[in-house]
């Protein structure tokens, strides 16, 4: 734990337990949505489920790269994971990214996808909105997740057509905002 980095925090006002739960959840929303894309990734066949496919893989990748970001913060702070799996899945801050009940059904598939991505959109709203100007890094973390997972909405939203598309497929790199959280 980093004590003077969990000092500060605190002393900017933070309820540290409070955000270490936040972090938490939304640890266990990242690893669980990486787990169910995976699934889901592989159900993506046929021309409409491989249209689909770089980009779930490219957001599956980025969303075990968000998990993999926010753990040392939480470590820092003085928290952890819990031991079990079961329990941390439980606690996920989004509900599971099932596979649909017909998964040749792409329009249920990008539900399913941009959901999950919009549950996460709220999450890392509510911990940037938390430490705006209090918490320095956690807000960093949070808002280079945040701008990832933006996208990652953007791109489902669009193949349902919800909207004119100002986004673009990554090529080559990912994490384009965390990466620097990754090193």
């Amino acid at each position: 734990m980093a004590k003077v980095a969990r000092e500060m925090v605190e002393k900017a006002g933070i309820d540290v337990d409070k955000l270490l739960e936040m972090l938490v959840k939304n640890a266990a929303a990242e690893l669980t949505t990486f787990y169910y894309y995976t699934i889901l990734r592989a159900n993506l066949i046929g021309l409409e489920g491989e249209t689909v496919k770089e980009i779930a893989e490219t957001a599956r990748i980025e969303d075990r790269n968000h998990f993999e970001a926010l753990v040392p913060r939480i470590y820092e702070l003085g928290g952890k994971l819990p031991d079990d799996m079961v329990e941390f899945h439980n606690i996920s801050a989004c509900r599971p990214a099932r596979l649909p009940p017909d998964p040749s059904d792409i329009t249920a598939m990008l539900t399913v996808l941009v959901e999950a991505e919009r549950c996460a959109v709220h999450g890392y709203t509510e911990i940037c909105n938390y430490t705006a100007g209090k918490d320095h890094r956690t807000y960093d973390l949070a808002l280079a997740i945040l701008n990832e997972e933006v996208e990652h909405e953007s791109w489902f939203s669009e193949f349902l057509g919800e909207g004119p598309s100002g986004h673009f497929l990554r090529r080559g790199e990912t994490s384009p905002f965390v990466s620097k959280f990754m090193r």
